[in-house]
């Protein structure tokens, strides 16, 4: 019998034995869930009991008082104490303050706005607002219209199409008022002119029909999409102007608020600000929304609104014509008001119910255009129109998992036994990167666990430097991605690599993380931010958040662009990690996962935060804090050595992370001006 026969048999007695192991935990399994079934009967039994006593009925208002009490510690998540509360109030203090700098408060004073007006720029920009009217309230459509004639910036027209039945005759009557008061414009080197421009309408033809009618009366060079009942900054249209002339945009949005339907604009409910340009955040979810400026050449050849998306027409405008511009810009300012009312989607989406559907076909319409196939789009616990989109895995690649190992016995066994017993995806390798153990048990781990043909363990000799560990681990990597994990880590969710390999198998994706929690189901890590935290290098947004949050605007429930992933759990190519030169060794311990991000993302890849991967990690378990002794002393050290390598990036602000936002904590907390804070 030759070698290869020789390894054949082993082969077929090591899978052998497998399956009889996998049939007597499948066994094993059926036994706990029949009881577990009985205690579930017995349990439901119980309970109808007690629910029928009389001291049930009587105790329930202590009992609505405890759940109260409850649900409030679980919104706090690791600041559900006294301390905590103090901290909450706090942040809401900072809230109200921070409202007031955005509302009125921030509108331009009388030199400000003469200085706004009487600025020439570079290029000839003129905006063609297109607002859709139909059966609009009376006071909101004077107010929305007020909001453009009183933008800074002058070089504009509103196209107004009105669908109005006869019973709103008043719409036509107010539109034709302000066209008068308009005349008194004056265009230079020619006659009296009005910028306003109205059209009835033969009949209501939708939101994407008359909106569509608008722009067939526009001529400006861009395009500015405006609700009938919503309200401008003053500002909007010269903060926009600026970024076209200075920077080239041609894809423009700010962030934006909602406000009570009948209050004013400083009657805020909900301040969004949002991310620069995130291709992976819009496919989820729309977060650009308001307020859209765009070049009118981004049109050529393409609608702007699709009849079949009425609901959510703007998202499926949003994903094509950013994805053919060439320079998409955020304005990081709150200049847009979003009202919300009775029967507005601000308000309710299930007002307008078949949004949600026009909302998946959207997103499921453009990624079929950019041909992906056999996806699921699927809406979270979020909201119904922030989705969950799987994406197929495209043939059975080898993941080679990388993890760095120095004595850590059960660290290192709850990893790996939750790896190979909890994970669904088969194709994998594990690469144990032994480094300085000194217990003897350890070793003995390392031959029981290479009995499995699927595990190696490999030795590094020399000084503990994390990244030339990996660096080690992922060379000796046979498979086509690499996955680098600590030790102190444990398997949540069965198709975690699946959920990562998703990501990573895309030509346009560089780095893919997952969400972690410690032991108390607090969250570990759920994306990385440049700049945040007392060394100004990076954090973890969401911080000890507890795992119930739904995160800033949803964001713990939906797949995301970061600047950067944490290191204790990173999927990436393995081409790619080499082609970046792996991760620095002069980062020998903290920061290295984040320089490999940024440098993946200087290359033009994006960097991805999923929160449908998720993981234990017992943090710290394996090397101790950094914040004292020998350590601190290290960190600061690396951190000084990042501060200088990444210095302008560091000032300009991390793109994914709104420059409104304080750096001095990790829950989207505002930050507030001078003006306000006195």
């Amino acid at each position: 019998m030759d070698k290869r026969d020789i390894s054949e048999t082993e082969a077929l007695r090591y899978y052998k034995e497998a399956y009889r192991r996998e049939q007597k935990r499948g066994r094993a399994l059926s036994k706990k869930l029949a009881e577990a079934e009985r205690s579930e009967t017995e349990a439901v039994g119980k309970l109808a009991r007690i629910k029928g006593s009389l001291l049930w009925r009587l105790s329930k208002p202590l009992r609505m008082l405890v759940h109260k009490m409850q649900r409030t510690k679980e919104r706090l998540g690791y600041y559900g104490s006294l301390k905590g509360v103090l901290k909450k109030l706090n942040a809401k203090a900072i809230e109200k303050k921070a409202r007031v700098q955005h509302g009125t408060a921030s509108f331009p004073g009388l030199e400000e706005a003469a200085r706004q007006r009487l600025t020439k720029f570079e290029k000839e920009v003129k905006f063609s607002i297109l607002m859709p009217l139909y059966n609009t309230p009376e006071a909101y459509l004077r107010q929305a219209i007020e909001s453009v004639t009183d933008q800074t910036y002058e070089n504009w027209e509103l196209c107004l199409a009105d669908g109005s039945d006869e019973e709103h005759a008043y719409v036509e009557q107010i539109c034709r008022e302000y066209m008068g008061q308009d005349k008194q414009y004056l265009r230079p080197r020619s006659s009296l002119y009005c910028r306003i421009l109205y059209k009835k309408l033969p009949k209501n033809e939708g939101i994407s029909g008359n909106t569509n009618a608008c722009l067939s009366m526009s001529s400006g060079n861009y395009i500015a999409l405006f609700d009938h009942d919503d309200v401008l900054h003053p500002s909007v249209l010269y903060e926009y102007a600026k970024v076209i002339c200075e920077r080239g945009a041609d894809y423009i949005y700010c962030d934006e608020a909602t406000f009570k339907g009948n209050g004013t604009i400083d009657d805020m409910i909900t301040l969004h600000f949002k991310p620069d340009y995130a291709p992976d955040n819009l496919l989820a979810n729309n977060y650009i929304c308001h307020f859209s400026a765009f070049a009118r050449r981004l049109l050529d050849g393409t609608e702007l609104f699709r009849s079949k998306f009425d609901g959510s027409q703007d998202h499926d405008m949003i994903l094509r014509l950013t994805s053919r511009a060439k320079c998409v810009v955020h304005v990081p300012k709150l200049l847009y008001y979003w009202r919300s009312h009775a029967g507005s989607v601000a308000s309710d989406i299930n007002a307008k119910s078949y949004a949600i559907e026009a909302a998946k076909g959207a997103v499921a319409a453009h990624l079929t255009a950019r041909g992906f196939q056999n996806f699921e789009i699927t809406s979270t616990k979020a909201f119904e129109t922030i989705f969950q989109i799987k994406y197929a895995i495209i043939g059975n690649p080898k993941v080679s998992i990388v993890i760095p190992n120095k004595d850590h016995l059960e660290d290192l066994k709850r990893c790996i036994t939750s790896i190979l017993e909890r994970s669904t995806y088969d194709n994998l390798e594990i690469i144990v990167v032994e480094n300085n153990s000194a217990t003897e048990e350890i070793f003995d781990y390392y031959k029981e666990i290479q009995e499995n043909p699927a595990v190696r363990v490999i030795t590094y000799k020399g000084e503990f430097n994390y990244s030339r560990i990996n660096n080690l681990g992922v060379s000796e990597a046979s498979g086509e991605y690499v996955l680098l994990l600590n030790n102190d880590t444990q398997v949540i969710t069965p198709d975690w690599i699946e959920e990562l390999l998703m990501y990573a198998q895309r030509r346009d994706v560089g780095a893919v993380g997952a969400k972690l929690y410690y032991e108390d189901r607090t969250i570990q890590h759920a994306g990385v931010v440049l700049g945040l935290g007392a060394h100004r290098t990076a954090g973890h947004s969401h911080y000890r958040v507890a795992s119930q949050n739904l995160g800033y605007m949803g964001r713990l429930c939906y797949a995301q662009n970061v600047m950067a992933v944490t290191g204790a759990c990173l999927m990436m190519r393995k081409l790619l990690f080499e082609k970046l030169g792996g991760l620095e060794e002069a980062f020998a311990v903290s920061l290295n996962d984040v320089d490999l991000c940024i440098r993946a993302w200087k290359a033009g890849f994006v960097n991805v935060f999923t929160p449908f991967a998720e993981l234990y990690h017992y943090e710290s378990a394996s090397r101790g804090s950094d914040g004292s002794g020998e350590n601190a002393v290290r960190y600061e050290k690396e951190s000084e050595l990042f501060r200088r390598r990444w210095k302008t990036l560091l000032e300009k602000g991390d793109p994914y992370y709104n420059p409104n936002f304080s750096l001095d904590r990790s829950d989207f907390a505002l930050k507030i001006s001078a003006k306000a804070e006195s």
